[in-house]
Order: structure tokens, then C-alpha cells, then sequence
């Protein structure tokens, strides 16, 4: 709701929608062509009358991740980080944006992003390829085995939707792993539905930008509260109290 009501964080996504829109029907395409009916054979083994539910989600989960790989890494990328970096600037996250990049002076958040110094987002890495492919043999329970196999890949995906976030707070390897086992269970519900969206054929790019804008509002809510001094924060626990 927060990106559609605001025009100015539309701006990366309609740059690259075309091209995205075009490489994503060309691979659901020709993954539910070449490789469902082979996977619905070996599904129907397990899965009996399931097997052809159980079979599109999987097909569905193997393209989303497939295409959101390859428009991640060949097309909306610098998007992703502009829409990011552009919500923040939008909640007032100004100084943590700056750390990265200049922010000018203006009223869109997207035109006062100056140049990128890095980019942060993770790729798609060899391990995590292994790591899709081990847990794919979850698909063959009926259901409940594509409910954990979303929520597995739901964990993972949690704590990567703030790379960005990490690397503006500075944070090296054993500092995000702290903070994201402190906060695993709301990592993996966020992971969780943002998968579950950008499984959606085609329309899941648009749902990694609200993903990203989504994570962004996360990032400063935490910011916030961060920044709130304990002294006010100890008076405020009164307040509750005293009510």
C-alpha cells in the first residue's frame, strides 16, 4: 500500500518492467512446457491426486526463483537498491542513506539519491543454489511438504530482503547474525510471504518492489526505535505502568 500510494517510488520498477515482464513470461513459459509433465509423473508417486497442485507449485517455485535470479542480477538491481534507499529517504532515514550515497535537497526521494559508493545486495550464491535443491525433495509430502519447503526458502530470503539495511549500519558477518537470530521468528514470516508473492507468475516482480519498500519501512521502524534514548524509552515503560 505504502509503494502504490507513493508515484515517486513507481519510477525504478517502470524503467525495467518491460524487459522484466518479457524475460519472465519466456521462463514460466518454458519451465511449465519442458518440465512439468516429467515432474508430475514422478509427483504422482507420492502425491496421488495432489500430484498436479503440488507439481505447479513447485514449477511455479523453480521459475519465480530462476527469473527473480536473473532480473535480480541482469536488470532491476540498481532499482531495487533506489527503491530501497528512496523509502528510507521518504521516512526521514536520511542520514542512514547518506552514509552510501549523497541524498540532495527535493521532495522526491527517488531524485535526491546521488551515485551508489557500493551495491550491497547479496547474489545469488552456488551454496544457496545447493541449498534450494536439497530442500526440493520436501515437495513429495502432500501439502504440508510445500508449506515447509516455502518456509524454508521463506528463512533464507527473511534476513537477505535488509542486506541493504545491514551493510548502511555497517554491520560485518557475526553482527547480522546476531541481530537476525533475535529477531528469527519475524525474519522468516517476512521471507515467508515475500516468497510466497514473487511466486506469483510474471506479476512477482512488482512484488519485489513492494517487497523491498516493505523491508525499507521495516528498516525504519528499527531505526526509530533505535534511536529513541533510554531515558525516554524507561518513561514511557512507566507510563504503561502507571495505566
Amino acid at each position: 500500500m505504502y509503494f502504490i500510494s507513493h508515484r515517486p517510488l513507481w519510477a525504478p520498477l517502470s524503467r525495467k518492467l518491460i524487459p522484466a515482464l518479457t524475460m519472465g513470461l519466456g521462463i514460466f513459459g518454458s519451465m511449465f512446457l519442458f518440465t512439468y509433465l516429467p515432474q508430475a509423473a514422478v509427483m504422482a508417486i507420492f502425491n496421488g491426486p495432489l500430484a498436479a497442485l503440488s507439481t505447479a507449485l513447485l514449477v511455479l517455485s523453480e521459475s519465480s526463483t530462476i527469473f527473480m535470479v536473473a532480473a535480480k542480477s541482469l536488470l532491476v538491481e540498481d532499482g531495487l537498491i533506489d527503491t530501497f534507499d528512496g523509502t528510507l529517504v521518504s521516512k526521514g532515514q536520511t542520514g542512514l542513506v547518506n552514509k552510501d550515497r549523497p541524498v540532495k535537497s527535493g521532495s522526491n526521494p527517488i531524485a535526491r539519491l546521488g551515485k551508489l559508493a557500493t551495491k550491497p545486495f547479496q547474489k545469488f550464491t552456488p551454496t544457496a543454489i545447493v541449498r534450494y535443491f536439497m530442500y526440493l525433495p520436501l515437495n513429495f509430502i502432500p501439502v504440508i511438504g510445500t508449506v515447509l519447503f516455502v518456509m524454508a526458502q521463506g528463512k533464507r530470503a527473511g534476513p537477505g530482503a535488509h542486506a541493504r539495511y545491514f551493510q548502511l549500519k555497517g554491520m560485518d558477518k557475526g553482527k547480522r547474525e546476531e541481530w537476525v537470530e533475535k529477531r528469527q521468528g519475524a525474519y522468516t514470516a517476512f521471507g515467508t510471504v515475500a516468497t510466497l508473492l514473487e511466486m506469483i507468475p510474471v506479476a512477482g516482480i512488482f512484488f519485489a518492489f513492494t517487497n523491498v519498500t516493505g523491508a525499507a519501512l521495516w528498516a525504519a521502524d528499527l531505526e526509530q526505535s533505535e534511536g529513541t534514548s533510554p531515558a525516554l524509552k524507561e518513561q514511557a515503560r512507566q507510563a504503561e505502568v502507571g495505566q
